[in-house]
């Protein structure tokens, strides 16, 4: 615990950035009823962010996601591209899917767009293995100047593999999601933390999406091992409830600035929304 804490906390009054959400229909597992539950078009994810005092959301569309090794992320980058920018609240994360090569060619003409701020990949739900393609995402992405936000934590995108390609392409900021996801095999916390530290430039970031974000003192112990400068806020809503991934950073036994910093300034800085934000 860094300092004595207020209740109710002050931080309840920063109009939060969002840096991982979605928005559309989840097609998982389960016997419908979850899927529904998980599911969200456009509005309802902008609503459910206002209430809980989120300026900006950025989604990518779970179109372009699932289901697992069927989902075409071409015509999810389409979609998005005309949902978002008609849904006050939202910006946009282009879905690159290596084994769709069309994916490059939209994300080289949507990250020019104002409400486009950076790439998505996921490697698990498009089956493929980060350390076959992350040389050629990375390299592309670098060309751009483009931000990269990658799942992790599971097969096929563990944090320590992107290591190497966070190292090459300094020019390209990386964001592991999920802080705390060891997924099924491994079970472990402290993935994304420790990759993190091993890579040698300081533009590389960790989310708060994780449903592990339930566990107490998470946060607290990523803000004592990195700093609250490298960690973002993160919902994965509307497959999590978004008032509570927002209460565990404003409850988080931290203080106001550092709370300040993984709502807002963070996200701020990294994806350039100066303009978009403004003093609000």
């Amino acid at each position: 615990m860094n300092e004595k804490i207020d209740y109710p906390p002050q931080s309840l009054k920063i109009s939060a950035i969002d840096v991982h959400a979605h928005y559309g229909k989840y097609t998982y597992k389960g016997t419908g009823l979850e899927s529904g539950f998980q599911s969200g078009d456009a509005e309802t994810v902008a609503t459910r962010a206002r209430k809980c005092n989120i300026k900006q959301t950025v989604v990518s569309p779970l179109l372009g996601l699932f289901p697992r090794g069927q989902a075409d992320a071409v015509e999810g980058n389409k979609e998005a591209g005309k949902v978002v920018p008609q849904t006050n609240g939202l910006l946009q994360w282009v879905i690159i899917n290596p084994l769709q090569p069309q994916t490059f060619d939209q994300a080289r003409e949507m990250l020019t767009l104002p409400h486009c701020v950076g790439i998505k990949i996921h490697p698990v739900e498009h089956q493929y293995p980060i350390a076959e393609h992350g040389d050629t995402i990375f390299k592309f992405a670098a060309e751009q100047k483009a931000v990269v936000l990658t799942h992790s934590g599971d097969e096929f995108s563990w944090p320590n593999e992107f290591i190497t390609f966070a190292n090459a392409f300094p020019e390209a900021p990386l964001i592991f999601a999920h802080l705390g996801n060891g997924g099924l095999a491994s079970g472990r916390a402290n993935l994304q933390v420790e990759a993190l530290k091993m890579i040698k430039h300081d533009r590389v970031y960790i989310d708060t999406s994780s449903a592990r974000s339930i566990m107490p003192n998470l946060i607290e112990w990523a803000v004592g091992e990195i700093g609250a400068d490298r960690l973002l806020f993160g919902t994965d809503t509307p497959l999590y409830f978004t008032a509570f991934q927002r209460a565990r950073i404003d409850y988080a036994e931290i203080s106001l600035e550092q709370k300040r910093q993984i709502l807002r300034d963070n996200a701020i800085k990294l994806l350039n929304l100066e303009e978009i934000i403004g003093n609000s």
